[in-house]
């Protein structure tokens, strides 16, 4: 790595205040003695091909993409990954030598690591998972549970219609429900998985009957803006398992770093504390 010239990164969303990547990049950038720069953009849907394409000729390494522009990461693409293929949305994107952009996702990866650092036990094979949402990051998780085994995933979207085209995508591996029959489907299942960006504030929410979570269900929620959402709460009180996002968000960017910066980034916990400040 040329120490004379910082290599950039960034992490491009909208809303983007409440990302904890720059924190979490800028920490391991200090920790590994590297010379580098990690930033927040938030961008607006018509702006954001023309945004990344600067970046490129602005000479940054790579970007992470969030809410809500997985999926056309991956459409302006030069090239990807597999796993981003299948899973028909990006969140990493690394520049090339070339000017060329490759789009990989790393959120499944994040997903299972971040459940089973805390739980080893845990097994998705075991009974229905149920994915709340139906946009980018719920491609993820519908494809680490499909490649741990798991048979039985009902997906519930606001919009039932976005929920039964990822059906399509997925060879119909997946089962789609209404939204407003989230209890009753709750009520049956071993693992429930908030993909969607409720929570992250007072006004949004998800409308759960908390006594529709199973006690013996193990509850995720995605987003970790705040830590701890209503649904984990209510889990929680429940006497459910449950997992917040920051361990996915921890894990899902050591590839992105490793790429962009040329090393690979220890997850510690004094990381973990940093980031819950």
């Amino acid at each position: 790595m040329d120490e004379a010239r910082p290599r950039l990164a960034a992490v491009l969303g909208n809303p983007i205040s409440h990302s904890k990547s720059p924190r979490m990049h800028n920490y391991w950038l200090k920790q590994n003695k590297l010379n580098g720069y990690y930033i927040p953009i938030k961008v607006e849907l018509e702006d954001f091909e023309q945004t990344i394409r600067a970046l490129v000729c602005m000479g940054f390494s790579g970007v992470n993409v969030t809410i809500p522009y997985k999926l056309s990461a991956l459409e302006i693409a030069d090239e990807s990954s597999r796993t981003a293929q299948y899973i028909g949305a990006a969140n990493t994107l690394t520049f090339t030598k070339e000017n060329k952009i490759y789009a990989d996702n790393t959120d499944a990866y994040g997903f299972i690591n971040n459940i089973k650092g805390k739980y080893p036990d845990w097994n998705p094979k075991k009974g229905t998972s149920v994915v709340l949402g139906a946009g980018g990051a719920s491609r993820a998780v519908i494809a680490a549970l499909l490649s741990e085994g798991s048979e039985k995933i009902i997906v519930l979207n606001r919009t039932i219609e976005k929920a039964e085209a990822l059906k399509k995508d997925y060879d119909n591996k997946i089962t789609v429900e209404s939204w407003k029959n989230i209890n009753e489907v709750a009520a049956s299942s071993s693992n429930i998985i908030n993909t969607t960006s409720l929570g992250m504030n007072d006004e949004t929410f998800i409308a759960i009957n908390p006594k529709a979570i199973p006690k013996k269900a193990l509850v995720s929620d995605l987003v970790y803006t705040p830590l701890e959402t209503n649904l984990l709460k209510m889990a929680k009180n429940r006497g459910s398992r449950t997992v917040d996002g920051l361990g996915m968000l921890i894990h899902q960017g050591i590839p992105g770093f490793e790429a962009w910066f040329g090393q690979k980034p220890l997850v510690t916990e004094e990381l973990r504390e940093i980031l819950i400040k």
